[in-house]
């Protein structure tokens, strides 16, 4: 009796059953009303009929028109209804406006020297292309002074990560999609309160949907009684709103501006295989120490300053000169951050540019291969053209119906010379693309239609770093803890399978 009623009065009740209960209503209404009503009953088709013309006329991405022209067409009298509350992506306004304002203060704060563009345009024009296109519409420059390091899981990520917590002097920055109590969340809260209590500025974003369940609802206030400001981002409500769709999922670790760490991992036990869900979880992050954790600090400032209504100058949080003294410089890296605010894809099309530049390898740390008909193409394409283009993805999944469209494509992909390799161990949640030995992009996009166009996603694009080698080191010991799904295997996936998969698949950008 305890166990129900404090399930009653939970947050994730009080949100959940009110959303249900609109959706309900609003599809019985419908129904009703057009059973008794044969105008509007002509009404509602007519309607779904104009939303299916305007579908196919949107500047979006043809798989995603066609998921909903199937639903629209195969239940005309609410379809139509069903797209005006789920299948606008466009960002509510006040998100919009604010991204907007927040990214006008911050493009004039970053400088990209132009001879480090020259430097990269003589030894390849091909990254060339690449880093341009981030800094043309993105606005993220390249940068030059700096040290990477690759951490090939979320264990040494995280230890790492501790010590150089335990070092902040300044500030401390932490944005994360999930956090979860439990051995990892409380060693990081233990720091932050005791660098908190020394006057250092801690800072905590993270995702309201991604913490629904994990979080308590007074956790804001909690982080404040030890002086840490903590925010929820794009906070739900009980209502049925569009704006559920756009979440934080960034995974971003800031510290006195010059340490950052970016990468898959986020604050909750299951990351660092203190809680075993999906047999064993393969992780991945990156360091970087130099100017470009400037750009992942103005990253953090943007959502915070938005979420907590306050104008903080943010050249105060940019890096001291002396601190980059002892930083010796190898390659080139180029943090960036994606934004369904805008018409720009920058984490697809950035995958799309490293896949078509490559010369001789892609390998591919994916959890999700959800992808359209462009990516598999440039995938197959880079294949026939003899390049050696490897991914690895779960073999014991965390979505049944996701991994099932993740196979569904396995096929074609084999068909035409594409390796897959499933992670017999457990699951994969590494974001990591690395290729020829000298550019990769590692982060928290994965390939699927959420991460590429409704989440707010970062990731780092490496042009020969030392870390390069580690990653591509680190990707080819993976290997030896996978099994090759081959061409024959999948031609002998049952019929029954096939239909979900197909089914699962034709519906894969609304998942």
């Amino acid at each position: 009796m305890k166990k129900l009623i404090r399930l009653l009065f939970s947050r994730p009740f009080r949100i959940a059953v009110p959303i249900l209960l609109q959706l309900y209503l609003i599809i019985l209404l419908i129904v009703r009303l057009s059973a008794g009503v044969w105008q509007l009953y002509i009404f509602f088709m007519i309607l779904s009929l104009i939303i299916a013309v305007y579908v196919i006329n949107t500047n979006t991405n043809p798989s995603f028109k066609i998921a909903w022209l199937v639903i629209i067409l195969s239940v005309p009298l609410v379809g139509g209804v069903m797209y005006l509350i789920f299948g606008n992506k466009k960002v509510p306004k006040g998100l919009q406006s604010s991204a907007v304002k927040v990214t006008a203060e911050t493009i004039p704060l970053f400088q990209q020297d132009p001879k480090v563009i020259d430097e990269i345009a003589n030894d390849s024009y091909g990254v060339k292309k690449e880093v341009c296109y981030i800094w043309n519409n993105a606005f993220y420059p390249v940068y030059k002074r700096n040290e990477t390091t690759y951490f090939p899981d979320g264990e040494s990520s995280f230890e790492q990560m501790l010590i150089e917590l335990k070092k902040a002097q300044r500030f401390i920055f932490l944005e994360y999609f999930i956090i979860t109590p439990g051995y990892m969340f409380d060693r990081v809260l233990e720091i932050l309160i005791e660098k908190a209590e020394q006057g250092v500025k801690v800072r905590l974003l993270y995702d309201d949907y991604g913490c629904f369940i994990s979080l308590p609802e007074n956790f804001t206030q909690e982080m404040a009684k030890h002086g840490i400001e903590a925010h929820a981002f794009n906070k739900l409500r009980p209502l049925l709103v569009i704006q559920m769709n756009n979440r934080d999922h960034r995974k971003i670790c800031v510290i006195d501006g010059i340490v950052g760490f970016v990468g898959g991992f986020n604050l909750a036990d299951e990351y660092i295989n203190k809680r075993m869900r999906f047999g064993h979880w393969k992780d991945s992050a990156i360091m970087i120490k130099g100017d470009a954790v400037f750009s992942l600090t103005l990253m953090f400032l943007q959502f915070f300053n938005y979420q907590s209504a306050t104008n903080d100058d943010y050249l105060d949080y940019k890096y001291e000169d002396s601190d980059l003294l002892d930083i010796k410089g190898e390659g080139y890296i180029q943090p960036f951050s994606d934004s369904p605010t805008d018409e720009e894809p920058t984490g697809y099309s950035s995958h799309m540019n490293l896949i078509n530049q490559a010369k001789n390898y892609v390998y591919i740390y994916t959890p999700y291969l959800v992808i359209d008909h462009a990516m598999l193409n440039a995938l197959c394409l880079a294949a026939k053209n003899g390049l050696d283009i490897r991914l690895i993805t779960p073999h014991i999944p965390d979505k049944w119906y996701v991994h099932a469209v993740t196979q569904s494509n396995y096929k074609q992909l084999t068909k035409n010379g594409v390796k897959i390799y499933e992670y017999t161990k457990g699951f994969v949640h590494s974001k990591m693309m690395v290729a020829d030995d000298e550019v990769a992009i590692i982060g928290t996009t994965n390939m699927d239609f959420r991460s590429y166009y409704l989440h707010f996603e970062c990731g780092v694009l490496l042009y020969k770093t030392d870390s390069i080698i580690a990653m591509r080191d680190d990707y080819l010991n993976t290997l030896k803890e996978c099994q090759e799904i081959t061409y024959q295997q999948c031609l002998q996936v049952n019929f029954f399978k096939r239909i979900l998969q197909s089914f699962l698949n034709l519906l894969s950008p609304l998942l």
